[in-house]
């Protein structure tokens, strides 16, 4: 397992493969609301499917902007185990 970036290019291809993953999956779970409410409540017109399909990437842009302005943040990989200590039954970190 990879746990550390080797250089810039590789991190910032990164960001760039979780943003257009995370924003097809919200504009198309947008469309796919959009078409079952075109459906059942409103008389099979387009304007639900258009607008799911812009709130899902209006969210998948949001989240890009917020990963590529935060250039420190790290995204948990790794789960810290905690251990118990039999003399005075804490978990210690």
């Amino acid at each position: 397992m990879k746990l550390r970036v080797e250089n810039m290019a590789d991190e910032h291809g990164q960001k760039w493969d979780r943003c257009l993953a995370d924003t097809a999956v919200k504009t198309v779970t947008g469309l796919g609301v959009g078409v079952v409410f075109s459906v059942l409540f409103f008389k099979r017109r387009t304007w639900p499917i258009s607008f799911g399909s812009g709130l899902g990437l209006g969210m998948g842009y949001a989240n890009c902007q917020h990963d590529f302005r935060s250039p420190y943040l790290i995204h948990g990989r790794m789960v810290k185990v905690r251990t118990r200590c039999s003399v005075c039954e804490r978990f210690l970190t």
